[in-house]
């Protein structure tokens, strides 16, 4: 999705991305119930500061996010009986996102999911990214847009509330090409949605693929199970894998396979079904074509969670979402509150280009070149299914 964009460029010129706790000063609107605060959340090894803000809506909403990574820490949504609890995995402090850790939260850059070999071509040149999952490059490789300190510049609209994140990621950072300027704003809304939207330039043809990676439970983070969640993504076709998680090239229809999730189905149903593609994921970790390939804003995925009568749905300008139904995980990592993030205990849903596009030319492109300003929006509202008292 490109467009130009006037207000990206005053933006970036305007907004230092060095800028941390002088830009984040605390606001709040609408009587009190609108409102942004924000707190150190702790020191960086180098010594800066990491801030922590804490958005909260009129609906009883409230998002915490730190500007290391735009990570997202928590995330409240109303149950069927309109109690609000916290739905996304994450950690209680800096320190356990500065450790090793798959992602939670944060904003995933300069290319979302896998490059094959860690290396495409492009304009007669051969780039060689960082590698970081087995041979491939993932996520944007060893220090990626999870792990760096983005400028933050909080914000309200009347009851809307809402962060803008700057960063600047220079000519050779993990192998790209081009200083590529970044701007990604978080805006939440009285009606339960938030919504992500993402921008860039550069001044060199560079592939980007950028989107946000919260682990969600919708039963609450003190579920150990996301298995009874049903999904439905509006897509007829996957894009199949090889043993690397690798994109073939193939546009598979999913009808008859355990993809077929064009009706809301169970996660269980088929998530550990005699198949290949599964075996390759270790149940689901995939990326689904979305039936609208253009570039308008459509529904491209629902979850239901039935026990709390919790729905989120995602809308999004992009042609793919990968669905990851947390494989990794495995009992190691203790999170908030205590919380072990046992082995399919959280989801992620991110809205992107296809993986490994960079080298799959029969796939939508991703190459962002100079003059050109790289656009996309993506939502996650959330619901209930209107029971209980």
């Amino acid at each position: 999705m490109r467009r130009s964009s006037l207000f990206l460029i005053l933006s970036v010129l305007l907004m230092s991305c060095s800028a941390t706790s002088d830009n984040a000063s605390n606001s709040s609107a609408g009587g009190g119930e609108a409102a942004i605060t924000s707190s150190i959340f702790g020191s960086m090894p180098d010594g800066r500061d990491a801030m922590l803000f804490r958005l909260t809506s009129p609906s009883g909403m409230m998002m915490e996010v730190t500007n290391y990574g735009g990570i997202i820490t928590r995330w409240t949504a109303p149950n069927r009986d309109g109690t609000y609890d916290d739905v996304v995995l994450g950690y209680d402090n800096l320190d356990g996102y500065l450790k090793e850790n798959p992602y939670f939260g944060a904003i995933i850059g300069r290319y979302g999911n896998r490059i094959g070999a860690g290396r495409f071509e492009l304009d007669g040149e051969t780039y060689t990214l960082a590698t970081n999952n087995d041979a491939n490059h993932l996520h944007g490789g060893i220090v990626g847009f999870d792990k760096v300190l983005w400028g933050a510049e909080p914000f309200t609209e009347g009851e809307t509330v809402g962060i803008v994140f700057t960063y600047t990621s220079p000519n050779g950072e993990e192998g790209y090409p081009g200083n590529l300027s970044v701007m990604v704003t978080y805006r939440m809304s009285p009606d339960n949605k938030v919504e992500f939207t993402y921008e860039a330039m550069t001044d060199k043809a560079t592939p980007v693929n950028l989107t946000q990676h919260s682990y969600f439970n919708l039963a609450g983070t003190s579920s150990d199970s996301i298995l009874d969640h049903e999904l439905m993504i509006m897509a007829d076709h996957f894009t199949p894998i090889d043993s690397g998680l690798i994109p073939t090239g193939v546009l598979q229809p999913v009808v008859g396979t355990p993809f077929d999730f064009t009706t809301a189905t169970a996660i269980s149903s088929h998530i550990d079904a005699d198949d290949e593609q599964i075996a390759f994921g270790l149940g689901y970790d995939h990326n689904w074509v979305l039936r609208d390939g253009s570039e308008e804003m459509k529904l491209a995925a629902r979850m239901y969670e039935p026990t709390s009568g919790r729905i989120m749905e995602v809308h999004t300008q992009e042609p793919g979402i990968q669905f990851y139904a947390g494989n990794f995980l495995d009992g190691t990592i203790t999170g908030k509150s205590g919380a072990v993030y046992e082995y399919r205990s959280g989801f992620c849903l991110e809205t992107q280009h296809f993986p490994d596009s960079p080298n799959k030319p029969e796939f939508p492109t991703t190459i962002l070149r100079p003059g050109e300003t790289y656009s996309t929006m993506t939502t996650f509202s959330f619901l209930t299914d209107g029971m209980g008292s």
